[in-house]
Parts: C-alpha cells; sequence; structure tokens
C-alpha cells in the first residue's frame, strides 16, 4: 500500500480523504517541513518512501525531479485551486491509487483526467 506525503499548499482534508481511504497519510505541516525548500521536501518524501501530493507545478519537471528518483509525484492541477475543487480531484483519484502503483511516475490530476509518466 501506498504512503503518501501531503504538501502544505493543500487542505488537511486530502490526508484525511487518503487515510480514510486506507492509506498512510502524513502533511509536511504534521512533521513541522512547512515553509521548507521544494528540494528538502523532496528529499525528506524519498527517504520515507512516500509519494508526494502537491499544486506545485515545479514537482511536474522531470528535469528537476525525474519521476524515476522518487516514490512517486502527484500534482493536481484543477482549474480553480480552492478547497472543493481539489478534494473532488482527490476523490475521482482515490480509485486509481488502489489500482495502480504510483511508485517511480509522475501523475498529473486535472478535471479531464490522470495523465501518467514514468
Amino acid at each position: 500500500m501506498s504512503k503518501f506525503k501531503i504538501d502544505e499548499n493543500l487542505p488537511i482534508e486530502v490526508a484525511k480523504l487518503l487515510v480514510g481511504a486506507g492509506f498512510d497519510a502524513l502533511t509536511v505541516v504534521d512533521q513541522h517541513l512547512g515553509g521548507k525548500s521544494d528540494e528538502i521536501i523532496a528529499d525528506v518524501s524519498r527517504a520515507e518512501g512516500r509519494a508526494l501530493v502537491t499544486l506545485d507545478l515545479g514537482f511536474a519537471d522531470i528535469r528537476t525531479y525525474p519521476p524515476s528518483d522518487y516514490p512517486g509525484l502527484i500534482v493536481l492541477r484543477p482549474r480553480r485551486a480552492d478547497r472543493t475543487n481539489i478534494l473532488s480531484a482527490v476523490n475521482r483519484l482515490l480509485p486509481l491509487l488502489t489500482a495502480e502503483d504510483v511508485t517511480q511516475k509522475l501523475w498529473i490530476v486535472d478535471e479531464s483526467g490522470v495523465r501518467i509518466r514514468s
């Protein structure tokens, strides 16, 4: 079962949805990593074996963050980054997380679907 790190730019309910679906999810804030650089967040996620869930489009740059180097990168790209749209995107994502392995992949999630890149 995959483990996740929820970036500070996402509502706490994202972690609650993942935990409620049976996943292990910790937030950046829970671990006192709020305000740390993307590189530190990426390194901690990798060291803990946690896929990072974020709104930060920088993590979709495969030159900087090659998917093969990480336990998974999930970048949420809702049209509007409000709580309702973010939680809707995560709810659409949950069934896929039980069926697909996120390891060493970049997932881009928007209203039209999920794109997965190895």
